[in-house]
């Protein structure tokens, strides 16, 4: 490790805007801990690093394997610089009176609470370390603003990540923690196949819906890593500039 390089935890990094915005943070520089549930996807990522990587199997829903995940950042590295919050699941598009509550507490465990305990985490480790401070940015998306028909679950959660931001924002501040949040809308992935092939509109039809390279998304994340920490970006929103979001439904 570079004595320069900061160090960064990335959660669901072995597919999609995890994977492309690890590349991208790994372009600037920045030594990584890749954390996620496959470990032959974790490989993958770290095989296409330029920079040093550690990759951790986590499984965020669960509170003391996140904590094991932020021991073994604290046993290597000693600091954490940066978290990007991105692991998350979308849910079954049921509507509202017909989702499970299985599929409703996996939505909430994953992407809100797993979320939590990540942060929870960070705060541990960037309120007492020297110098004090970090950043943490969450993955929200376009349903933390605006929901998709039968998405109550996902948009819930998402809705949540948003309260998370906010409170760990203010929360930090004495603490040098910056908490921003980053919405994306159609990023091209694994998640959006059924998106460019026709999904859901608000008006009862099926429409596809244009798509962005995900690795824009990246872009965007580093940019936002990069900043220094008297300066922070509360909410920034990438999408695929034609997707139906500005505009009436």
């Amino acid at each position: 490790m570079s004595q320069n390089s900061k160090i960064a935890v990335v959660t669901g990094a072995g597919s999609g805007i995890g994977r492309a915005s690890a590349l991208a943070l790994s372009r600037a520089g920045w030594t990584l801990i890749l954390a996620g549930r496959r470990a032959d996807q974790l490989l993958k990522t770290s095989n296409l690093c330029a920079s040093e990587t550690t990759t951790v199997v986590t499984d965020i829903t669960d509170p003391d394997s996140v904590a094991e995940l932020f021991n073994e950042l604290r046993n290597k590295y000693g600091r954490l610089d940066l978290l990007f919050n991105n692991a998350g699941i979308g849910a079954p598009a049921h509507p509202f009176d017909q989702l499970s509550r299985e599929d409703w507490k996996r939505a909430i465990d994953t992407n809100l609470s797993g979320t939590f305990w990540c942060m929870q985490e960070a705060f541990k480790i960037m309120k007492n370390q020297e110098p004090m401070g970090g950043r943490i940015i969450n993955n929200g998306s376009i349903s933390a603003h605006v929901p998709r028909p039968n998405s109550v679950a996902y948009t819930a959660s998402k809705h949540g990540i948003t309260g998370l931001t906010k409170s760990a924002s203010l929360d930090g501040r004495k603490y040098n923690i910056c908490c921003g949040q980053i919405d994306i809308g159609n990023a091209a992935s694994e998640m959006t196949t059924k998106i460019e092939k026709g999904i859901l509109q608000a008006d009862g039809t099926s429409k596809p819906e244009p798509t962005m390279n995900v690795n824009d998304v990246g872009r965007a994340v580093v940019y936002m890593a990069g900043l220094p920490l008297d300066t922070n970006v509360p909410f920034m929103t990438i999408m695929a500039n034609e997707m139906p979001y500005i505009g009436r439904g």
